[in-house]
């Protein structure tokens, strides 16, 4: 794209990007709308491919030094006013900049350490939040169902805080055949449920494991509970029925990597 100023909200290439609103949009495009100065920033630390770069001219003036990135890279750039990046933008008031670049994460590969497994996850906060949490902890990788929220939703992406372009992550239309396949690898599969006895912080997270989490309200299926080698809990005071996913996530990924600290 040149870089005369659009203006216009029926601009057809705006038009076509507005479309990424939607989930079965973006699949459809095979696109994903990247938002705000951090997640372009973090996008362009990892070398994720970027396909067309919107962004006003204030943005540009106020961070040269991401321009300057930006224009070595092998993508498009196209200024336009400011009531056509609210437009495109997902966010009530966007920073400046939004890009779309196609969908593509590093699908995981072998459980040296740990990976996670989520089931039938709806919200894109948390989702986000568990990204951000298994890269801090170094965990190998994230498996998600094909029923659970949009990966490649706006929304989880800024809640990763720019850590989605780090994470090797996948998503599975047979989380269970997924998990036989890990178990005979030899990877220990942990399941998180509230009727297992055992506190998380005595289980033994220094070999290969799985963990695997379940919806937000309804818990890990009967199915994949039954294909775990062993059940963990977080204990609870009376009267907390449970804690958030991603609470829950980030205490077992960090006595994960505590015990694997302690062990080396």
């Amino acid at each position: 794209m040149k870089n005369t100023i659009l203006t216009s909200i029926k601009n057809p290439s705006i038009k076509q990007v507005r479309k990424l609103h939607r989930s079965k949009e973006r699949q459809k495009q095979n696109l994903l709308l990247i938002e705000g100065t951090n997640s372009i920033e973090a996008a362009c630390q990892a070398n994720y491919q970027l396909d067309t770069i919107f962004y006003t001219a204030q943005w540009q003036q106020h961070h040269q030094q991401l321009w300057q990135i930006i224009a070595r890279l092998n993508c498009q750039t196209q200024l336009v006013s400011s009531e056509v990046l609210k437009a495109i933008a997902t966010t009530v008031e966007p920073d400046g900049v939004v890009a779309i670049a196609p969908r593509m994460v590093a699908r995981p590969t072998n459980i040296t350490r740990f990976g996670i497994v989520l089931e039938r996850l709806q919200d894109p906060g948390n989702l986000g939040t568990i990204i951000r949490t298994a890269v801090a902890t170094e965990a190998d990788g994230l498996w998600l169902s094909t029923d659970s929220v949009d990966l490649y939703s706006p929304k989880v992406l800024r809640a990763s805080a720019g850590q989605w372009f780090k994470m090797p992550m996948a998503i599975e239309s047979n989380l269970l055949e997924l998990v036989l396949q890990h178990r005979q690898k030899g990877v220990r599969i942990i399941a998180t449920t509230a009727k297992a006895s055992l506190p998380y912080w005595q289980l033994d997270l220094t070999r290969p494991t799985l963990i695997l989490l379940g919806n937000e309200g309804a818990g890990l299926s009967a199915e994949l509970t039954a294909a775990a080698d062993e059940g963990v809990m977080i204990p609870l005071s009376n009267g907390v029925e449970s804690l958030n996913v991603a609470v829950a996530t980030a205490l077992l990924l960090y006595e994960a990597r505590r015990q694997l600290a302690t062990d080396s």
